[in-house]
């Protein structure tokens, strides 16, 4: 659940965006911060800091992402520094995307399986998720393995469980309320 503060933040960052017609290319930024934070959390906490002071952590923003981002990431990096806000750019960040898939018609799926799917696998589910839903769709694979065989794939509030455990626990439940007898 994203909190009211990062959808305000994300919401002024896409308002921007959209009177730009940037919408996709923060979207694309915003993927690639994540990717940072991600790849770098030290990153984040020297943001979060007490002990940094704002001058070093906008001058480390600079440093870092001027030319790498739009000069506009590199302000609203700053401004979340200025108003002590860095806590939630994780959160703001993710929130955008949100309201930039919604924009572009894109659908994000979560696929989850007891292993890895292979790039035919996930192509496939992808294909028949656009053919179904008419929207373009990127899907995230989850792996999980108590789920033990099959898919689980949520795309909004619609979830498709046809996973092994799902089958064996609706089994259960019939034996214990005598339905084979």
């Amino acid at each position: 659940m994203t909190s009211e503060l990062a959808n305000r933040y994300a919401q002024g960052l896409f308002s921007l965006a959209e009177d730009e017609g940037t919408v996709e290319e923060k979207k694309e930024a915003c993927e690639a911060l994540l990717e940072v934070l991600d790849q770098c959390p030290d990153f984040l906490m020297f943001l979060q800091a007490v002990r940094v002071t704002e001058e070093e952590k906008k001058a480390m923003i600079c440093k870092v992402f001027s030319g790498r981002l739009d000069q506009d990431m590199v302000h609203f990096l700053e401004l979340l520094v200025d108003r002590g806000r860095t806590y939630y750019l994780r959160e703001m960040l993710q929130a955008y995307i949100v309201l930039a898939n919604e924009k572009l018609g894109i659908e994000t799926a979560e696929v989850s399986s007891a292993r890895k799917l292979s790039k035919e696998d996930l192509e496939r589910i992808r294909k028949a998720l656009e053919t179904k839903t008419g929207k373009q769709v990127v899907l995230k694979n989850q792996v999980d393995p108590k789920l033990i065989a099959g898919i689980k794939v949520r795309i909004g509030n619609q979830v498709t469980d046809a996973t092994m455990k799902t089958r064996i626990e609706g089994l259960r439940e019939s034996l214990l309320k005598g339905g084979l007898a």
